[in-house]
């Protein structure tokens, strides 16, 4: 882990000291419970419902709700460094990095650790998973929604392929290569571990994208089989995970990563779970 990495998590630590904190419980499901100094930390937490960033980054938004918060959301998270498609492969080796070993990263949907260097298309090898899925809005690669990191996540090639572009919801039948995800037709369940943390990155890209900068304008709705359309759901099953597994020490860590270090904005829902239900409630 980088010098600077390893500061963030003592920060990390430091800063919850003392205060009482919901993080997720470990599930059995996890190949993988992220561990070592961070784990269990708050990411710059003052108090319930606030944050260190509140009297600055997140200004604008303080008191809104409803559109008015979507909109002064979407205002604060737009101003970012945007990187290309080739960035994102050491960018990715930062933000998902195996808080147990800095020379893994550690995959959304199987929980896997794997070395660094094993990414690539080939079976068993990882590769760049868009969670918010490309197809939906057809922005592919391009340089902004296709490149955020934020959504971004490490995954195995074939569980990549599998997940494809379907909406998420429950049921269906479990994933053999990623135990503990299960999908049919046209949804896909992630494992429990990182169900919270799916709902957020899809929160985060419908606030961001609102149909600017030649992108399509990404929203929720409540189905799924949304196809090509911008479009992504089903969001009460989105809601209901968001409120079933909190942020953890390792995406609070990874919003800071990506904060400080690449696109120089932030999740807001990682920093205020309660402005999903604010918005979408």
């Amino acid at each position: 882990m980088s010098p600077t990495r390893v500061t963030r998590w003592k920060q990390l630590a430091l800063l919850a000291g003392g205060l009482s904190i919901a993080v997720a419980a470990p599930h059995a499901t996890a190949a993988v419970a992220p561990s070592g100094p961070g784990t269990g930390a708050a990411t710059a937490l003052t108090a319930a419902g606030s944050t260190a960033y509140d009297d600055s980054y997140y200004q604008d938004a303080l008191g809104r709700t409803g559109p008015a918060l979507k909109d002064a959301l979407h205002g604060i998270v737009s101003e970012q460094t945007k990187l290309s498609y080739s960035q994102v492969w050491d960018a990715l080796k930062a933000t998902d990095e195996d808080p147990a070993d800095p020379s893994r990263v550690v995959l959304l949907y199987s929980g896997r650790s794997q070395s660094k260097s094993e990414n690539g298309g080939a079976a068993d090898e990882w590769n760049r998973e868009h969670v918010w899925a490309k197809s939906h809005g057809g922005f592919g690669t391009a340089t902004g929604p296709g490149t955020d990191i934020h959504h971004l996540r490490p995954t195995d090639v074939t569980v990549n392929s599998a997940r494809g572009n379907k909406d998420f919801d429950e049921g269906g039948s479990e994933v053999g290569e990623a135990p503990g995800n299960y999908t049919d037709s046209d949804s896909w369940e992630p494992r429990d571990r990182v169900k919270g943390d799916v709902a957020r990155m899809i929160f985060y890209m419908a606030v961001r994208y609102e149909g600017g900068d030649g992108f399509a304008d990404l929203e929720l709705n409540d189905r799924v089989g949304n196809g090509s359309n911008p479009l992504m759901g089903r969001v009460s099953m989105l809601l209901e995970w968001h409120e079933q597994d909190p942020p953890d020490a390792f995406e609070k860590n990874r919003n800071e990563v990506i904060y400080a270090d690449f696109q120089h904005n932030r999740n807001p829902f990682i920093d205020h779970p309660e402005w999903a239900g604010e918005i979408w409630g």
